[in-house]
């Protein structure tokens, strides 16, 4: 990954972890890496368990951030998420819930928008 889209991720989590944690998330893990990839955040809110996809764009070029949550992602996503559970003895102690963060920094100032249990396992 370029030196660039490093700071362009690390930037677009900053904002978003800020923004979950005013509403009310308790962020239990950044950046989780494992065999599978990487989950952005894990988090507790409202009982649930919820795995966080965070995208960011810088130009719409490409459409909303979200959009890049494709099939193959939250496929992925899911994956990640049951090996979570799997390495951490949770099991199904918790419902859980899959969110994604969009971060778009192609209008000057930073939008932030949430999409609570935007796709089921």
């Amino acid at each position: 990954m370029s030196r660039g889209r490093k700071e362009l991720g690390f930037t677009g989590e900053e904002l978003a972890v800020r923004y979950l944690r005013r509403r009310g998330y308790k962020i239990l893990e950044r950046n989780y890496r494992c065999p599978l990839g990487e989950i952005d955040a894990v988090a507790l809110k409202d009982g649930f368990l919820v795995f966080v996809e965070i995208k960011t764009r810088r130009t719409s070029l490409f459409g909303p951030p979200q959009e890049a949550v494709n099939t193959k992602k939250r496929k992925k996503l899911k994956d990640l998420a049951l090996y979570y559970l799997s390495q951490k003895g949770l099991g199904e102690r918790l419902p859980l819930r899959f969110d994604v963060v969009a971060v778009d920094l192609s209008k000057g100032e930073p939008s932030v928008e949430l999409f609570p249990n935007a796709f089921e396992i």
